[in-house]
C-alpha cells in the first residue's frame, strides 16, 4: 500500500471520530439541560405547594382583612374582639397575681425554715387561711416598750376577743399588733410578749429583730408575712399610737378594689435632712441631688395601705429592695418605676380634736386622727380614750357597714 492510500484512511477515520464526538457533546448537553430542569423544578412545585396551603388556612384565623367580611358589620366584630382581648387580660392578671402570691407564701415558708426560724402557725398552715378572702389586714406597729398603747388600743379602737373574730368572718378585717423579736431571743421582754400574746391572741410575731433604725426592714418583713398568711384586697400598717375608725377605714378601701396596684395614704414630699443629729436625719441625703432637696412623692409613715399586687411585689423583691432610714420614704422609693396610682386621701391624716370632731360633725368623719407635731397622739396612751369618744364612727357603724 502506497503512502498516498494510508493517508486518506487516515484522514477519513479522523474525521468520523470527530463528527462522533461532536453528537456525544450535543446529547451530554441536551442530557444536562433535562437534568438541570428537573432538579430546579421540585422547588418550585414545594413553594407553589406550600403557599398554596398557607393560603387555604388565612381564612381559618378570622383575620379582619378577609374580603369576605361585611364592612357593615366590621365595626361591631372589632369592638367585640376587643372587648374579649380586654376580659382575657384582666383574667389573666388576676391569675398571675395569685401564682405571685402562692409563691410570695412558699418563698417566706421556705426562708424560715432554712433560717432555722420557727415557722409561725400562719405559714405552716396557709391553705386553711387562704380559702377565706379579706378586705384588708391591719397591722399596728409597736415596741416592747408600748405595752400600755396597745392596751389603750385595745380599750378603743381594736375589737377584742369574740367581737375580733367577729369581724374577721363577718367583715373579712385583720387586725394584728406587729413586733419581732428583741436581739437576745427568748429573753425576757419575748417572754412578756409572748404571754401578752396567750391572753389577747391579737399579736403576729417576725422574723425580725426589733430597733429604731430597722423600721424599713421590719416592713418589708410585715407585708411579705402579711401576703404569705392571709389573702386580701388590701395590707395597711398603722402606728400604735394613731386612732383608726376601721369601719371608715374598710369603707374607703373598698372603693379602690377594681385597682390593681394602688398606693393610699397623705401623699407628701419633705426635706431630705442631711444635718446629723437632727430627727428623721438622712445619711444617704446625697442620692437625693444637692442639700436642701426634697423626697420624692411618698405617703406618711402613720396609715398608709398598699394592694395585694404592691405587697406581693415587695415580697417577692424583699432582698434587693433598698432601705432608706425612714421607713415611709423606703416603701415609696419601692414603688418608683411601677406602674402604681397613688391616692392622697387626707382623711387618714386628720388632727386630734377638735379638728377631727368638726369633721365628724359635718358628716365627713376622719379614717385617722394624729397630731403632726408627735407623729402620732401626743402621750397616746393617756388621750386616745378622748380622741375615741370625740372623733370615734361608733360602733353601730363598724357592724353595719356593708363592704
Amino acid at each position: 500500500m502506497s503512502w498516498k492510500s494510508r493517508e486518506g484512511e487516515a484522514s477519513k477515520s479522523a474525521f468520523v471520530s470527530r463528527k462522533w464526538t461532536l453528537l456525544f457533546c450535543i446529547g451530554c448537553f441536551c442530557a444536562g439541560m433535562l437534568f438541570s430542569d428537573r432538579m430546579w423544578s421540585v422547588p418550585e412545585i414545594e413553594d407553589i405547594s406550600s403557599t398554596t396551603r398557607v393560603d387555604d388556612e388565612t381564612p381559618k384565623l378570622g383575620s379582619g382583612c378577609d374580603p369576605t367580611i361585611d364592612v357593615e358589620n366590621e365595626p361591631k366584630d372589632v369592638y367585640g374582639e376587643v372587648s374579649k382581648t380586654h376580659r382575657a387580660i384582666h383574667m389573666l392578671d388576676k391569675k398571675i397575681s395569685n401564682l405571685e402570691m402562692e409563691l410570695a407564701a412558699a418563698r417566706a415558708a421556705q426562708e424560715s425554715i432554712l433560717s432555722g426560724s420557727p415557722v409561725a402557725e400562719n405559714l405552716k398552715i396557709p391553705k386553711t387561711r387562704k380559702k377565706r378572702k379579706y378586705l384588708m389586714v391591719v397591722g399596728i406597729n409597736t415596741a416592747f416598750s408600748s405595752r400600755k398603747r396597745r392596751d389603750s388600743v385595745r380599750a378603743t379602737w381594736m375589737p377584742q376577743a369574740d367581737k375580733r373574730k367577729k369581724l374577721e368572718e363577718e367583715k373579712g378585717i385583720v387586725v394584728r399588733f406587729v413586733i419581732g423579736h428583741s436581739a437576745t431571743s427568748g429573753g425576757i421582754l419575748d417572754r412578756a410578749i409572748e404571754a401578752e400574746e396567750n391572753r389577747h391572741g391579737d399579736i403576729m410575731r417576725l422574723d425580725h429583730v426589733e430597733g429604731y433604725l430597722e423600721l424599713s426592714a421590719k416592713t418589708k418583713i410585715f407585708f411579705a408575712t402579711a401576703v404569705a398568711s392571709w389573702d386580701a384586697d388590701f395590707y395597711v400598717k398603722v402606728d400604735d399610737d394613731v386612732h383608726v375608725n376601721i369601719g371608715t377605714l374598710g369603707a374607703t378601701l373598698a372603693r379602690h378594689r377594681p385597682k390593681p396596684r394602688v398606693y393610699i395614704g397623705c401623699m407628701k414630699s419633705g426635706p431630705v435632712l442631711a444635718q446629723k443629729g437632727v430627727r428623721y436625719h438622712e445619711p444617704e441625703y446625697w442620692k437625693f441631688g444637692e442639700e436642701g432637696n426634697k423626697y420624692f412623692r411618698h405617703a406618711t409613715g402613720q396609715l398608709y395601705a398598699i394592694s395585694k399586687d404592691l405587697a406581693t411585689y415587695i415580697s417577692i423583691n424583699q432582698h434587693v429592695l433598698h432601705k432608706y432610714v425612714n421607713e415611709d420614704v423606703s416603701l415609696g422609693s419601692w414603688f418608683i418605676g411601677l406602674d402604681v396610682e397613688q391616692v392622697d386621701d387626707r382623711r387618714l391624716c386628720c388632727g386630734t380634736p377638735p379638728d377631727c370632731e368638726w369633721k365628724a360633725q359635718a358628716g365627713n368623719v376622719c379614717v385617722a386622727s394624729f397630731d403632726w407635731s408627735c407623729s402620732g397622739i401626743c402621750k397616746s396612751s393617756e388621750r386616745i380614750k378622748e380622741v375615741h369618744r370625740r372623733c370615734g364612727e361608733g360602733e353601730n357603724a363598724l357592724w353595719n357597714a356593708a363592704f
